[in-house]
């Protein structure tokens, strides 16, 4: 799993189209009142709060302390808790889990999808949206670059993210005993935030990328690299982010 520390005000201030592009997610969810849904990797919360809005007894965990402490004042009506995505579980079991992007931050995939089957009832909904294969691709690829061109690319992280196909992911679904219902793989051109989007990107998503060097060379990495793609992702005084979907219902057996 890359190491990453979440700035939950940057996060929010920043990055705040993550949760507003899950919330298209919770069609496919489709809460209904009274059920006990979980919101796996809840971030700062807002999704958690928007599923409670359908009268849902939501449950929001992830494994950031910031990001709990956010969710939590911002949102003192649900319920928020400090879990790990590989290693939770709960007395009382779930109508649904959903998720929505977090799962391409754990490469331990069956221990995820292990503790969710767990979690839900028999004939329970797990909702999901994560990077797919390519995803974010020529940022990563222009980072590369820029490594490389400072003679820093035996300091790259050897963390990365997980973006699968869709049949690896489906596999790993029904290996669990997982019934697939619905899937799609889509690309999503994503538009930044502000004149410095593709920079705040990269420290906030990418910062694993330069965990081996100084703070001094990740700041030049990141000003080539911005420019690398300056020509292709930003245009009308926006930057745009190369992204790549994958998006799953299934159902436990």
């Amino acid at each position: 799993m890359p190491a990453i520390q979440w700035n939950a005000n940057l996060y929010d201030d920043k990055h705040s189209f993550v949760s507003r592009y899950g919330e298209d997610v919770l069609g496919w969810l489709h809460p209904q009142k009274g059920e006990r849904i979980l919101d796996l990797g809840c971030g700062t919360g807002q999704l958690a709060f928007n599923i409670s809005e359908y009268g849902a007894d939501v449950t929001g965990i992830d494994n950031s302390p910031e990001m709990i402490a956010r969710a939590k004042a911002a949102y003192p009506g649900v319920r928020f808790e400090i879990q790990d995505a590989t290693d939770f579980s709960f007395t009382e079991p779930f109508d649904a889990v959903f998720s929505n992007a977090t799962l391409h931050w754990i490469q331990e995939q069956p221990a995820v999808l292990n503790c969710v089957y767990n979690s839900l009832k028999p004939g329970g909904r797990f909702v999901l949206e994560m990077g797919a294969r390519h995803n974010v691709e020529s940022i990563c690829n222009a980072i590369v670059k820029a490594m490389e061109e400072d003679g820093l690319d035996e300091l790259l992280s050897t963390d990365f993210w997980f973006f699968p196909t869709v049949s690896e992911y489906t596999a790993l679904l029904e290996q669990q005993g997982f019934t697939v219902a619905s899937v799609i793989n889509f690309k999503r051109e994503t538009a930044l935030t502000g004149e410095d989007g593709m920079r705040d990107w990269m420290n906030m998503f990418g910062a694993f990328f330069f965990k081996h060097i100084t703070p001094q060379q990740a700041a030049t990495v990141v000003s080539k690299a911005v420019e690398y793609l300056r020509p292709s992702h930003y245009w009308q005084n926006t930057w745009y982010a190369d992204y790549v979907r994958l998006r799953v219902k299934a159902i436990k057996n």
